[in-house]
């Protein structure tokens, strides 16, 4: 029997396995169909023992074998949990009577909205900067009316904000998502994107990179967006606000699919969706301090991640095939001039 032999790498949280030069990205499941020949995962070495003719020898290696397969495997359990995240220890599920649920041990949330009300969790963590990682899959058939919002938010009138929306759609019709970046209590950065694939047919990594430099959107390791620290030129950047992860979801047909024309079907609730696999390497806020205490900590490099040239051409392909509204564009809504933002790469 082969023995995987696992350990836990910060901060990308990876496993490295035993016989392999690839590190195999975790605890995001891809599908193998999607993943390139050269990496996908070729079955690891056998663990070689010498052959004796020593009936008790032979007896022990035995025992040695089935105790380094025992300790092995317990090792891989311990991994998987610890690197996957656990909603029951991570979450709240705030509001909803009922509607949000916890299942499979704490490996699985779901949020349901019917007539009467929807639901909602916040993360009992604040963070200032991280790399926030959540797995959706949203609500399939005739989701029009509904909105699937996923974001950080501090609190506050003048609050800092950054939002991922999932705006339903009738069955067949592809979903919006909507993204927005609030700084001090002003949005208004709307950009709004098709999807390429199904989001209701499986689960999706959906992804924040926030740290000083840059706020990444990204789908699948795909960046969509990028909202840049323009300070500089006049324009305020979420900085100074520790942040909460939350979800909910939610009736908005009064504006939602087709600016409100269509409507929820209500024949057709409860709606559900659904989330696993959070992952969140980020610089936890608590008592007015912060869990990062350096920029050159390795577990701390994506304080200074940018995007490298083969992610500003993917950004590229999102934003030419994708993307449907861009409020950089909107020159009727903004007549007096647009943000100064725009006048900037994005």
């Amino acid at each position: 029997m082969p023995v995987w032999l696992c350990t836990f790498v910060k901060p990308n949280n990876w496993l490295q396995m035993s016989g392999l030069d690839l590190p195999i990205p975790f605890p995001t499941r891809l599908h193998s169909a999607l993943i390139p020949n050269k990496y996908q995962l070729q079955h690891p070495k056998k663990l070689q023992t010498k052959p004796t003719a020593s009936n008790s020898s032979f007896t022990s290696q035995t025992k040695i074998m089935a105790s380094l397969i025992f300790f092995s495997l317990l090792i891989v359990s311990f991994v998987a949990a610890a690197s996957a995240g656990n909603f029951y220890q991570d979450f709240d599920i705030t509001w909803g009577d009922g509607r949000g649920k916890i299942l499979n041990n704490g490996d699985l949330l779901t949020l349901s909205l019917d007539k009467a009300s929807g639901s909602g969790f916040q993360s009992k963590n604040e963070f200032l900067f991280g790399k926030i990682d959540m797995q959706l899959k949203l609500v399939p058939g005739n989701s029009a009316g509904t909105v699937t919002a996923y974001y950080l938010s501090s609190k506050g009138s003048t609050w800092d904000e950054i939002d991922f929306e999932f705006l339903g759609n009738l069955s067949g019709d592809p979903y919006i998502l909507h993204t927005n970046v609030f700084s001090q209590g002003k949005g208004n950065r709307e950009q709004q994107f098709y999807l390429w694939f199904d989001p209701t047919a499986d689960f999706h990594t959906y992804s924040i990179l926030w740290n000083p430099q840059r706020i990444i959107f990204s789908v699948d390791d795909t960046p969509i967006r990028e909202f840049k620290n323009m300070e500089s030129m006049g324009v305020a950047y979420p900085k100074n606000q520790a942040m909460r992860i939350y979800s909910s979801l939610w009736n908005a047909d009064d504006w939602a699919t087709r600016g409100g024309l269509v409507k929820t079907d209500w024949s057709q609730a409860p709606f559900t969706a659904s989330y696993r696999n959070f992952n969140a390497s980020a610089c936890v806020w608590s008592n007015g301090a912060s869990s990062c205490t350096s920029t050159k900590n390795s577990s701390n490099a994506w304080l200074l991640q940018e995007l490298d040239s083969a992610n500003q051409e993917k950004l590229k392909w999102v934003q030419k095939n994708y993307m449907i509204y861009n409020y950089c564009s909107d020159t009727k809504r903004f007549s007096g001039g647009l943000p100064k933002e725009c006048n900037s790469s994005l």
